[in-house]
């Protein structure tokens, strides 16, 4: 895609908004396994979408909170593949967090913690900021240009 050429293609913006939710979740899901699953007898959805596992009282809450601070990191990245763009990273990571938050909504209702409030703002800001700085390094790259040289010992005929 040239940068230069300005297109506004609905289906390429839905699918990488799909694309990086479930990266997300896919990510949230392999951080929540490795450091919350390892504490408690049995694993659900509530780490995910849950403002109660959301806490600094306990061990598992900071785990939770630990999972969802590295799977902004890790979604940064992500938007550095998908999105490509700096000035497009802030919105793709706002759409993100916002439909996490309706998903908390329906699953347990409107989230009632600071703390959950404090993680996910500090994860959009992560996200958001990181993805950016990530795209910016990219866009600045030089671009390699190579000259190739005839050899002395081409023949056209």
């Amino acid at each position: 895609m040239f940068y230069g050429a300005v297109v506004w293609d609905p289906l390429l913006i839905v699918a990488q908004i799909v694309c990086l939710q479930c990266l997300y979740y896919l990510t949230l899901g392999l951080f929540v396994s490795i450091l919350v699953g390892t504490r408690v007898s049995r694993m659900s959805l509530v780490y995910f979408f849950d403002y109660a596992t959301v806490t600094v009282s306990t061990i598992t809450g900071w785990c939770v909170i630990l999972s969802f601070l590295l799977t902004a990191f890790a979604g940064s990245v992500y938007m550095l593949y998908l999105v490509e763009r700096a000035k497009k990273c802030l919105d793709f990571s706002a759409t993100l967090y916002i439909i996490h938050i309706f998903k908390c909504i329906i699953y347990g209702g409107w989230p009632a913690s600071i703390t959950w409030w404090v993680v996910n703002g500090t994860g959009i800001a992560v996200m958001a900021l990181l993805g950016e700085y990530l795209c910016i390094r990219r866009e600045l790259r030089e671009i390699p240009i190579t000259r190739y040289r005839a050899s002395k010992n081409f023949d056209l005929s």
